[in-house]
């Protein structure tokens, strides 16, 4: 599956949640896949949380 379709779903399942439970419940959705897509980040490949933090705090990285 691309990218795309993987963004058209999720743009499809939000904008539907939004139409018919409200916007909080959209709120609930999207916090609720993002938190989904890390953990399964999580599971395929460890994350380096130094690195990440370094996103956070704006410095790059070469690796």
């Amino acid at each position: 599956m691309t990218a795309a379709r993987i963004g058209i779903i999720i743009g499809a399942v939000l904008a539907l949640t939004w139409i018919t439970l409200g916007f909080w419940a959209f709120v609930l959705v999207g916090i609720a896949m993002i938190l989904g897509a890390f953990i399964g980040r999580l599971v395929d490949k460890p994350i380096d949380l130094r690195n990440l933090f370094n996103v956070f705090r704006g410095k790059r990285s070469s690796s």
